[in-house]
């Protein structure tokens, strides 16, 4: 029996971040999963379809996010409890049905988990995704630590039922991919039968009424998160410097704190739920100290909220000064590390630390170079895409009128790159690269006598392209689209897809 399905109330075991998302979904009780594949995310439903058989689930790999969000909210509308998981670029996707089913509201607990990636280590942006939770009035939770992960799975569904509305939590990469200790509670037993209720629609019309509901709804997240165990504060009483931080930035300040040997002087302040804010414990903690250092991956998303309830008490809290990405003391790009933190404390406390001799990164450096060759990314041993585009590089040089390749989202994007010759010159989101081909297509009538040449992969062509070559059709533009065949969703870990004939 796969650990993560093993029902051993009190063991603990060694999960990865997003392992333990799914651990928490089980112990939820869930009945329906979906997801796209997509870095960081993809391990939490292929941990799920490896138990599906045993548990008794529905899971699925759908065609794109959007689809993915709504075969899960069906399944809460009957009553039934759904996760849905996803990038931060899938977010995009399913944003136009999430932003009118937090009008609708659901019935049973509906989650939504969007594993973000700082530094866009696999992905084409490193996008934050918490600003969909403001935008969308929607709960979000946090977690730092790998049993976190799993209770506040848990936590999202009790929740998301109290209120009748999707609950999002983020995670990132250094959590989703990194591992730790967790432990076990009950899997439950049995689950409701499914019904649909006819007598009541969800419409999100009136749209004015129906958001004044849903601004109703998040005042109830908040006082539900006022208590959360999610939120704690460590360190001294009156502290000379409180990091206010969450997520992946809890354990880089724990560290950095402990390794400057500060404890008695800098305070941690951890937000698990970071929206809505809980208002009265943020007051509370900021009485604390009048020297803020927000610490957070990517953008000022916690930092900029902050600010804002200072700003409407800040007779009462008296002058308190803030560092952060705003003060470019921590990068407003790129994931973070302790070393970032603690140069940050060590400006800001004039402290002095040496981690490591100074010559060090000149030493790891020189010999680098001298014992590791330089290699550039490049496509699998044996991989056809690197003939593909050697027969593009020929074709547009013989023809001579200078075609041009458009890119798409997948493992033959380094067709831009040595692999590919560098013949890949747009890349954008799934789908662009047939879009992008339906403009360029109708632009002979001005004039452009270049080859228009667009390639996607075979998942990414259910996934997104398929409408472009719909346009395309219907519009009349002129292109030719290399569709590259991996028979699997190959670049997140080969997994099915609509045209391989198998599922989850």
């Amino acid at each position: 029996m796969s650990s993560i399905a093993q029902d051993a109330p009190g063991k603990t075991v060694l999960l990865m971040g997003n392992e333990a998302i799914a651990r928490g979904a089980l112990e939820a009780g869930v009945k329906v999963c979906t997801a796209y594949p997509g870095n960081p995310s993809s391990e939490i439903l292929g941990t799920l379809a490896k138990v599906a058989g045993e548990i008794g689930l529905h899971v699925e790999w759908s065609v794109n996010e959007k689809v993915a969000l709504e075969v899960v909210a069906a399944a809460s509308f009957a009553g039934m409890r759904g996760l849905c998981a996803m990038k931060q670029n899938g977010l995009n996707v399913a944003s136009d049905f999430l932003l009118n089913l937090n009008l609708t509201g659901c019935d049973g607990g509906l989650v939504l988990v969007v594993a973000d990636d700082p530094s866009g280590i696999s992905s084409s942006n490193e996008e934050d995704s918490r600003i969909f939770a403001k935008l969308g009035d929607l709960p979000l939770l946090e977690p730092a630590t790998f049993q976190e992960a799993k209770e506040m799975t848990k936590t999202a569904f009790e929740m998301s039922e109290h209120l009748g509305l999707p609950v999002m939590i983020r995670s990132v990469t250094r959590v989703s991919h990194a591992r730790g200790n967790v432990s076990l509670d009950e899997l439950p037993k049995g689950s409701p039968k499914p019904r649909f209720d006819p007598s009541r629609p969800r419409i999100p019309l009136p749209p004015v009424a129906n958001h004044k509901v849903l601004h109703e709804k998040l005042r109830r997240a908040e006082a539900m998160f006022e208590n959360s165990s999610f939120n704690l504060y460590r360190g001294p009483e009156s502290p000379e410097l409180m990091i206010l931080t969450s997520g992946s930035g809890w354990m880089y300040s724990l560290e950095s704190v402990i390794n400057l040997n500060l404890e008695d002087r800098v305070g941690i302040l951890k937000m698990g739920t970071t929206w809505p804010i809980p208002e009265k414990f943020l007051i509370q903690q900021l009485k604390k100290t009048n020297r803020i250092l927000f610490v957070e991956e990517v953008d000022p998303f916690l930092e900029n909220s902050v600010k804002e309830i200072y700003a409407q008490h800040c007779f009462e809290l008296g002058p308190i000064s803030f560092w952060g990405k705003a003060s470019e003391d921590v990068p407003g790009v790129g994931d973070l590390n302790p070393e970032i933190i603690i140069h940050a404390i060590q400006k800001l406390l004039s402290v002095s630390y040496e981690s490591r001799p100074a010559d060090y990164a000149r030493r790891v450096h020189e010999a680098a170079s001298e014992l590791v060759p330089a290699r550039a990314l490049g496509f699998c041993a044996g991989c056809p895409h690197r003939a593909t585009y050697w027969a593009v590089k020929i074709a547009l040089a013989l023809d001579g009128r200078g075609g041009f390749v458009l890119g798409d989202i997948g493992c033959y994007s380094l067709g831009l790159g040595p692999s590919g010759f560098g013949q890949m010159k747009t890349l954008h989101a799934m789908g662009s690269g047939a879009g992008l081909a339906c403009g360029f297509g109708q632009l002979g009538r001005f004039g452009l006598e270049q080859p228009v040449v667009a390639v996607c992969g075979d998942s990414t062509f259910y996934h997104a392209a398929m409408p472009a070559l719909v346009n395309a059709q219907y519009n009349g533009a002129h292109f030719l689209l290399l569709l590259l065949d991996n028979s699997a969703t190959a670049m997140t870990g080969f997994q099915p897809h609509p045209g391989t004939g198998s599922t989850a």
